[in-house]
C-alpha cells in the first residue's frame, strides 16, 4: 500500500472515531476536556531495512528504540530518542557469481518534532481510539564494527586479478573504528489508545546518510528504514474532565433581550433592570452597538440613588481553554465596570465577578460571550 493510501486511511478512521465521540456532545452532554501538558516513555522493537543492491531479506536486521517526548499541546511535541542495533550491506559480484554481505551496529541519539494529525485535523478527543502522528527531525549515527566489510574486500581482491574493474571498484568507502554520520529522520507513528496511560503503537521510519555509511561508493546518500511497535505511557494526566451543568431556562431573559434590542421603549421591572453585553470571540471591548445598554444602566443607577449593580463576565467553553476563558471573562466585566464609572456611577455601588466558562447562562454557546449587569434597589 502506498504511503498516501496509509495516512488518508488513518485519517478517515480518526475522523469516523472523533464522530462516534462526539455524539454524545451534539445531543447535550456538557463534558469539556483540557489538554494537559506532559512527558511520556517509550520503548519499541522490530526491524531495519538497510537500502542496497541484494535481495530484500537479506538486508533485514533487528531494531530498538527508546525515547522520552513531551506533549506542549494537543498536536505539536518534541521526541528525543535513541535508536540502535545493527544494519546491513551486500554485494552481488559477477566476476566469481558470489553475493556477499555484512553487518555492522550502531546506536543513533535523535531529536523529533512531533505533529498528531488526528488532533489537528478532528480536534483533541482523549478518548480516540486511534491516534496517527507525523515526525520529522534527526540526529548522530554512531557505527562500529565493520570488520565484516573488511573481510568481504579481502575475499574480493583474493578472488579477482590485481588490477581488475571489480576488486575494490564499490568498496571505496570501507571504514573501521567507531565513525559518526549525521543523518534525517522521518516517520509515521500509530498509536491505539489502551488507558488514559498506556497506547500501543506502530511506527515507520526512514533514514538518509552520506554515501559512506555502507562502505560502498554509489554516488548517492544511503538509506535504511525502521518498523517498529512498542509501548507508549504517559507520566502525569496528560488532560482534565469537566461538567458543565444543563443551564436553566432563561425564557424571561430571552424576552427582555428581544425588546432590548428594538427600538421601542423598554418596560422592565420597577425596582431592577437587567442588561446583557454581548462579545466577538476573544475581544474584551464593548462594541459601539452593545454600548446603549450600558448606558441603560448607568441612567437606572443615577435615577434611583440607593440602587447598585452587579456586574458578572462569562465565556464560552466551546473555545479557548479554562485559562484564557476566565482572563476574557474578568476583563470584560471590568471594562464594563470602568464604562458606568465614566458615566458617573460611584465604584462603591458596582460589584464585579467573574465566572469565566465554568457557568454557562445560555444554551446557544456563542451567548456565554457576555457580561450580565443587574442593577436593583
Amino acid at each position: 500500500m502506498k504511503l498516501y493510501k496509509v495516512v488518508l486511511s488513518g485519517l478517515a478512521l480518526c475522523a469516523s472515531m472523533t464522530a462516534f465521540a462526539q455524539k454524545p456532545a451534539e445531543e447535550g452532554a456538557k463534558t469539556v476536556y483540557d489538554f494537559v501538558p506532559h512527558f511520556y516513555i517509550q520503548g519499541q522493537i522490530g526491524g531495519q531495512y538497510t537500502l542496497g543492491e541484494i535481495s530484500f531479506g537479506k538486508l533485514l536486521s533487528p531494531n530498538a528504540q527508546l525515547g522520552i517526548g513531551y506533549q506542549f499541546n494537543p498536536v505539536f511535541g518534541l521526541r528525543l530518542s535513541a535508536n540502535a542495533w545493527q544494519s546491513k550491506g551486500g554485494w552481488d559480484l559477477a566476476a566469481n557469481n558470489t553475493t556477499y554481505k555484512w553487518k555492522y551496529n550502531y546506536v543513533a541519539p535523535q531529536l523529533d518534532l512531533t505533529f498528531n494529525l488526528s488532533n489537528l485535523l478532528c480536534g483533541f478527543n482523549p478518548n480516540r481510539i486511534f491516534n496517527l502522528s507525523f515526525l520529522i527531525g534527526g540526529g548522530a549515527n554512531i557505527a562500529w564494527n565493520n570488520d565484516e566489510a573488511h573481510d568481504v574486500d579481502a575475499a574480493v581482491r583474493a578472488a579477482t586479478k590485481v588490477g581488475d574493474s571489480y576488486a575494490g571498484q564499490n568498496l571505496q568507502y570501507l571504514w573501521d573504528g567507531t565513525k559518526v554520520r549525521g543523518f534525517g529522520h522521518a516517520a509515521l507513528a500509530g498509536d491505539f489508545r489502551v488507558s488514559d496511560r498506556v497506547a500501543l503503537g506502530l511506527e515507520v521510519g526512514a533514514n538518509v546518510l552520506s554515501d559512506h555509511y555502507n562502505s560502498k561508493k554509489a554516488g548517492n546518500p544511503d538509506w535504511y528504514f525502521n518498523a517498529l511497535a512498542g509501548i507508549k505511557i504517559n507520566l502525569g494526566k496528560s488532560y482534565n474532565k469537566r461538567e458543565i451543568p444543563a443551564p436553566a431556562p432563561q425564557v424571561v431573559e430571552r424576552v427582555v433581550e428581544k425588546v432590548v434590542e428594538k427600538p421601542a421603549p423598554v418596560v422592565e421591572k420597577h425596582d431592577q433592570m437587567q442588561r446583557n453585553v454581548y462579545y466577538t470571540i476573544a475581544k474584551t471591548d464593548v462594541d459601539v452597538a452593545q454600548e446603549k445598554k450600558v448606558q441603560d444602566i448607568a441612567d437606572f443607577l443615577n435615577e434611583h440613588k440607593d440602587a447598585k449593580v452587579s456586574v458578572t463576565g462569562y465565556a464560552d467553553a466551546g473555545t479557548g481553554n479554562a485559562k484564557i476563558n476566565a482572563k476574557l471573562a474578568q476583563e470584560r466585566a471590568e471594562k464594563v465596570a470602568k464604562m458606568l464609572k465614566g458615566y458617573g456611577i460611584d465604584e462603591s455601588r458596582i460589584t464585579v465577578d467573574s465566572k469565566g466558562d465554568t457557568v454557562q447562562p445560555f444554551s446557544e454557546n456563542d451567548r456565554n460571550r457576555v457580561v450580565i449587569a443587574v442593577a436593583k434597589y
